[in-house]
């Protein structure tokens, strides 16, 4: 069995199709084809059931997909770790996030302790994180909500009330608060259902007996308060992600607490450079500072 047998066949089981598989590959279908064969006389059984173009994992496939994945897994914390002790003072951190608003306030601070690290930021659905956790693929994930799995570390930093934000012209913005069942006849703009936050107040509106209606929904959140501005829809914001526009108008929720938690993840197996301790470092540190400020104004 060779490791590029075992590249080959992960790239096959995510993608359950030959043809995808091989251009994420950079290779041929028939050279691909034929790896996979070989790795399947190898181990003395099919690990896939051919079912037209498509490809599923069968029983076998399943079982070895777990080892498989943990092997490589392993091969490649120990190229991160050998990495790391040959240039202690370079290097990437990955991150994950499901909500960026306070993200650029954290890597400023971090870069001014490290200025020769640097940083891959993806903005991630939940279920897209969780792949990402799960496979050792990054650092860390900020998320909204937290998440809980057996090899995932989990380490609530903040409680993050949600607000409502309504343009000036509104009928609601000479108010200070609202309740959710003054927002049952709105529009809404919002990201994409399985955001942590847009999942969270969906879930809380549906308890009181309504859906919002979205006029707009997306995956960029920094974009939501222009669409606010521009009247288009009203808009479920984290304090966090607060920005102050001379026509927006936030209101806080009455009668129920709208919170989100925010969550520092990592795989408890993967190897973390000392650069990326110091990063955790520098996130507890902030969301400790932001707590105490939002204790303070209360």
């Amino acid at each position: 069995m060779e490791l590029l047998q075992l590249h080959y066949f992960l790239a096959v089981a995510r993608s359950e199709h030959m043809t995808e598989a091989a251009r994420s590959l950079h290779v041929t279908q028939s050279s691909l084809s034929r790896t996979i064969q070989r790795l399947e006389e190898d181990l003395g059984v099919c690990l896939f059931d051919r079912v037209g173009r498509k490809l599923q994992l069968n029983e076998f496939g399943r079982r070895f997909l777990r080892r498989a994945e943990r092997a490589l897994f392993e091969l490649e914390q120990g190229k991160l770790e050998l990495s790391e002790l040959a240039s202690p003072d370079h290097g990437t951190i990955e991150l994950g996030v499901t909500s960026a608003s306070v993200l650029h306030d954290i890597l400023r601070k971090f870069r001014s302790k490290r200025p020769n690290i640097q940083f891959h930021v993806q903005m991630l659905s939940t279920q897209e994180m969780i792949t990402l956790l799960e496979r050792g693929e990054v650092d860390y994930c900020l998320s909204s909500p937290p998440v809980e799995r057996d090899d995932i570390e989990c380490q609530v930093v903040y409680v993050d009330p949600i607000l409502v934000a309504v343009p000036t012209g509104h009928r609601l913005a000479d108010r200070s608060s609202v309740s959710l069942t003054e927002l049952k006849e709105e529009w809404f703009v919002g990201v994409k259902a399985g955001y942590g936050t847009r999942d969270l107040v969906d879930a809380i509106c549906r308890s009181v007996g309504f859906a919002p209606r979205y006029v707009y929904e997306g995956d960029e959140p920094a974009r939501l308060v222009n669409l606010v501005e521009a009247d288009i829809g009203i808009a479920f914001i984290p304090s966090t992600a607060r920005n102050e526009r001379a026509h927006i108008k936030y209101l806080q929720i009455e009668t129920h607490e709208v919170v989100r938690e925010i969550a520092l993840l990592w795989h408890k197996s993967r190897y973390i450079s000392p650069a990326a301790l110091e990063f955790r470092e520098v996130v507890l540190e902030y969301f400790a500072a932001l707590s105490k400020q939002k204790k303070n104004q209360n």
